[in-house]
């Protein structure tokens, strides 16, 4: 393994393996499809029957409910698919086979019909679950003994999932405005696939990395991290060390997910099609509510007997990371209204026409925002190409395609733009923000982790969850002229891109943080049990997420617009507070780490 992964760093490009620009480019393109649909999803569904550009004119509630238990179920499909990896089919084969199955999902909505839209979410939720773990797992195989060049890499590999993010949103998003929903969705199935065909043809590049899985599933961290050394542990603690899955740890774990799936599913069920999987009552809370409760008491009891068999220091740095858990879902829970109600929000509350010299200067910057970006990415292209031709050049004559096709498509956007007398902005540009400030903003943060200056850990969660709080009192100011009830508005676009803007930076204190933290705290023995629990909070924030910002059209008819984002100010920011006054509390837990 050791010659293969040097003879990967031969041919290099900007100083990492040619093979590490092949995997940023099939990122690219899939997130170019994933958040090219996602965006869509809400205004589809909502969309009244009887307009220029019809959707289903669904009830804001039930669009939210289906889309919560979508983007749920994103997160928790890839614990599923990194295992059939790590034992059956390989990284490699796993990406292939994820890539195709999303690719059919984004057909299958382009069809728009109520068979083949349920179908396409199936779909992209299982290939997802191939893709999303397995081309990351790739990238610390090739990187294996070069692990001081791993945080570039991943550096390099995360502007690939931002710049996927920022046109798939664009461009998306102008064809299903303009054009139609199917456009969006069949553009998004398109580049999918040419996002795989790339992939596949350039297996040449990679040697044995992502061939086979091992029969061992190699932890890249030291095997003693965080446990103390034979010698120093008295012999009576070797069963806590070893801390295996007991057959009541495995039951436990069966009736948290089969209750916690139940409840994902009955959720659209019941509020859209009136299918009630749960119809009973128990203490005045409704099926739904009472398995939800129990699939979470049974998962707590697992995370309580499981941590209580570790020795203290173990034992107390795994409580720490479960905290980090509990604030994670609360950030994910608010910072997910992106999906819904901010996007509904850019639609129906907020003046998006804009006349003379503004106009003239919003399709200027637009240009810009565009064009600079897609030049430093073809730019990569060439170099990719020149280093790898004589090798994969179907390959590299894939991505010549997808990109001439990327370039035909800016230009052909930017040209209809700059043909209008004014300029209609599209609902959805406004979600390439969060990618273009996390563009521009990461490397500033990143220099501040790493000067003397650098925060805790608990310290960053609270400004992360305060920045989201301050991102939602700009909409809550921005909407207080809005009568109770309203169903549109004409609010500043300037609120909205404020409010995007803080809410990345919340993002880029709390989200990578978090993972690096759970590597540092967690036992070697239990970080994949540990990494499915990460994986886990985010899911239960994403319905969350799909839930609260359901409450919208409620919350503003009884109340106001205003109201209903001083809740998502007031709340994010309280959770914020309270990680900040459990600092001191949360370092003595870690015991050290940092």
């Amino acid at each position: 393994m050791k010659t293969s992964i040097e003879n990967l760093f031969k041919d290099k490009v900007l100083g990492h393996p040619a093979g590490l620009f092949v995997l940023f480019f099939t990122e690219m393109w899939e997130r170019f499809s994933f958040y090219g649909m996602r965006i869509l999803l809400v205004l589809f569904l909502t969309a009244p029957l009887l307009s220029d550009n019809p959707g289903w004119d669904w009830p804001r509630e039930h669009a939210l409910a289906l889309i919560g238990t979508y983007a749920s179920l994103l997160y928790l499909t890839p614990i599923i698919g990194g295992w059939i990896a790590d034992k059956i089919t390989g990284y490699r084969v796993a990406v292939v086979i994820g890539c195709l199955i999303m690719t059919l999902g984004h057909a299958s909505m382009a069809l728009e019909t109520t068979i083949s839209f349920y179908l396409g979410l199936a779909l992209l939720v299982i290939g997802t679950g191939f893709f999303k773990p397995n081309i990351t797992s790739m990238i610390s195989e090739m990187y294996k003994g070069k692990e001081s060049k791993k945080d570039g890499a991943y550096t390099i590999f995360y502007m690939g999932v931002n710049a996927g993010a920022f046109f798939g949103m664009m461009l998306c998003g102008y064809l299903a405005e303009t054009y139609g929903w199917s456009y969006g969705f069949g553009l998004a199935g398109i580049f999918m696939m040419l996002g795989m065909l790339q992939f596949w043809r350039a297996k040449k590049l990679f040697g044995k990395v992502g061939e086979k899985p091992s029969l061992i599933h190699e932890v890249e961290l030291p095997q003693n991290i965080n446990e103390e050394s034979p010698a120093e542990q008295p012999e009576t603690t070797e069963p806590t060390k070893l801390n295996p899955f007991t057959m009541f740890d495995k039951i436990l774990m069966i009736l948290a997910a089969a209750g916690g799936l139940l409840y994902l599913f009955n959720d659209p069920l019941e509020k859209i099609g009136d299918i009630n999987l749960l119809p009973f009552e128990f203490a005045g809370l409704s099926g739904s509510n009472v398995v939800v409760l129990f699939a979470l008491i049974m998962f707590l009891v697992l995370l309580v007997i499981r941590i209580t068999r570790y020795l203290p220091v173990v034992r107390d740095r795994i409580i720490a990371v479960a905290i980090f858990g509990l604030f994670t879902v609360f950030f994910f829970s608010f910072f997910e209204q992106s999906l819904g109600s901010m996007t509904l929000f850019a639609r129906d509350y907020t003046n998006r026409s804009l006349t003379g010299n503004s106009a003239l200067v919003f399709k200027i910057v637009d240009a810009l925002l565009t064009t600079v970006p897609l030049i430093i990415i073809s730019w990569v292209l060439v170099l990719l190409a020149k280093k790898t031709f004589s090798k994969i050049g179907m390959s590299n004559m894939i991505l010549a395609v997808a990109f001439a096709g990327l370039w035909f498509l800016v230009i052909w956007r930017l040209v209809d733009k700059f043909s209008q007398e004014g300029n209609e902005v599209d609902a959805t540009w406004f979600g390439i923000l969060n990618s273009f400030f996390i563009i521009t903003l990461a490397p500033l943060f990143s220099k501040w982790w790493e000067s003397k200056y650098n925060p805790s850990a608990a310290m960053k969660y609270g400004l992360g969850l305060i920045l989201l709080g301050l991102g939602f009192a700009i909409l809550s100011y921005g909407s207080a002229d809005i009568p109770s009830g309203a169903k549109t508005a004409s609010v500043s676009m300037v609120f909205l891109i404020l409010a995007y803007l803080l809410h990345t930076m919340g993002e880029l204190c709390l989200s990578p943080v978090g993972l690096s933290y759970l590597s540092k705290l967690v036992p070697a023995r239990m970080i994949g049990f540990m990494f499915g629990v990460w994986y886990l909070a985010i899911a239960v924030g994403q319905k969350a997420a799909g839930t609260m910002g359901g409450m919208i059209d409620k919350i503003s008819e009884q109340y106001s617009l205003s109201t209903f984002f001083l809740i998502f100010t007031l709340i994010p920011i309280g959770v914020g507070i309270l990680s900040i006054l459990l600092n001191p509390v949360l370092k003595r837990l870690m015991h050290g780490v940092r």
